[in-house]
């Protein structure tokens, strides 16, 4: 067997790695298996890639050397990148991570396509359809890029929230694309330096103006998008690195993470292509500054009390859950309720957090049971029979504004409808608005009690008074 046949056979094994790792991803019960799965998988990748690259070398020759000591250098060094940025990083600062490593992605696939252009060694006959990969490669890149910086300092809070909202934004958007498209066919029929550098220029514009106009209430599925387009990046290389392996990963990747932003643009009643388009056609709305009266507060010992004459509990967690680690005393609730034969469930809504499926990793992470976790479409008709919700740091997924209200910036989305409750008790640090910047008329209905604090200190309270 030559390297380069034990390479292609162990690509097709990392490849259907990859495929279970996605089937084990998709359901809380084998997520660790799915999650293994796609670290095996990539192992085998990088031995069989480094393993090829190092049978293609001439060990003779000092250049190949030097080639190797950079490759070992360059391993190493993202082994050593990533393992202590992983090992350090808070469950609430993850989806931040995420679009930098997507921006990595990003970045590289531009790095691999202006490589393609000036070290060019293709057959005559392909040279076309190499000079369209590149361009292609490097505009995917470039877009990727950008966009996950602007996502990471949205979700850092190191940028507004808000969106940008240039005049003509959509037709500055489609003039680039218009753009893109007519330099990729005359780069194609011919290729030149000027040509590549104003391509990623205004590619690098594009993806910074679509992440920057999208406002802070869709940033979950901006974050799934780019995950999307890091894919399309990726497969992109593998083209021009006639590479099989990463041409199939880009696609596994790159179509997961667009339907995953399709069902969440679903879920939050968004037009999916005016989402990925960076707004287009989408209005920016303004809340019209209504009045809502006073709010009720609650002490923890009251809490207690109508927690003890519960029949039905529902849980309703959020980022302030994720900001304050509150997930293990939440955890603690859940049994002690239930030990009280107390029925208790926790509603998740599409978008909790910021980033799909967040809560639900602080949740099995804290040892909940899956089967009482629940999805807001699952648990949304049962509110009205709950005897009391209680509200951990959720805001903008528990907004009736979204229904009532046309002039809201979140209106047509979703919620979960916890105000029809008998009682609702809201753990929150203080009466800020939420991430969309919006205010909440829940907190000052008359079921409803704020509970203020830390939200993990205020569990701890309830549960040692429990």
């Amino acid at each position: 067997m030559t390297a380069e046949s034990a390479a292609q056979a162990a690509y097709i094994v990392a490849a259907l790695l990859f495929v279970l790792s996605l089937a084990g991803l998709s359901r809380h019960e084998t997520s660790r298996s799915g999650a293994l799965s796609g670290i095996i998988g990539m192992a085998i990748a990088l031995v069989a890639t480094v393993a090829l690259a190092v049978d293609h070398l001439d060990l003779d020759d000092g250049k190949a050397l030097v080639g190797l000591l950079l490759m070992a250098i360059a391993v190493a060094g993202g082994a050593a990148v990533g393992l202590a940025r992983a090992r350090k990083v808070e469950m609430t600062a993850m989806p931040e991570l995420i679009a930098v490593l997507h921006s990595f992605v990003g970045l590289a696939a531009v790095l691999v396509g202006w490589n393609g252009y000036l070290q060019e060694d293709v057959a005559p006959d392909m040279r076309t359809i190499h000079h369209a990969e590149v361009f292609i490669g490097v505009f995917i890149g470039a877009v990727t890029f950008t966009g996950s910086i602007v996502a990471y300092g949205k979700l850092a809070g190191r940028l507004r929230s808000a969106p940008l909202m240039l005049p003509g934004k959509n037709l500055l958007n489609l003039g680039a694309l218009g753009a893109l498209g007519v330099l990729t066919l005359v780069f194609t029929a011919s290729p030149n330096l000027g040509l590549l550098t104003a391509g990623t220029l205004i590619a690098l514009i594009l993806g910074w103006h679509l992440v920057a106009s999208i406002g802070g209430g869709d940033m979950p599925v901006v974050v799934s998008m780019l995950n999307s387009y890091s894919g399309w990046a990726a497969a992109a290389s593998g083209f021009l690195l006639n590479n099989n392996l990463l041409i199939v990963t880009g696609a596994l990747v790159g179509s997961s993470g667009a339907y995953l932003s399709y069902i969440m643009c679903q879920a939050m009643n968004r037009s999916f292509i005016s989402v990925i388009a960076g707004g287009f056609g989408m209005e920016q709305k303004v809340s019209d500054g209504q009045d809502y009266g006073e709010h009720r507060e609650i002490l923890v010992e009251d809490a207690v009390q109508l927690l003890k004459e519960a029949s039905s509990v529902i849980i309703v967690p959020g980022y302030g859950m994720a900001v304050a680690q509150a997930q293990y005393p939440v955890a603690d609730l859940t049994k002690r309720l239930r030990e009280r034969n107390i029925q208790v469930r926790f509603g998740i809504h599409p978008v909790a957090g910021r980033l799909p499926g967040h809560m639900n990793v602080l949740l099995a992470d804290a040892r909940v049971p899956y089967d009482v976790v629940l999805e807001m479409d699952e648990i949304n008709d049962d509110f009205p029979q709950t005897s009391v919700v209680l509200v951990i740091g959720a805001n903008d997924t528990v907004n009736p504004a979204a229904l009532d209200d046309p002039g809201s910036p979140i209106a047509g989305m979703p919620v979960l409808r916890v105000w029809e409750a008998s009682d609702v008790i809201v753990f929150k640090r203080s009466m800020a608005v939420g991430y969309a910047g919006v205010q909440n008329p829940l907190f000052f209905k008359e079921n409803t009690q704020m509970l203020f604090g830390d939200a993990k200190q205020r569990v701890e309270e309830i549960v040692r008074a429990l």
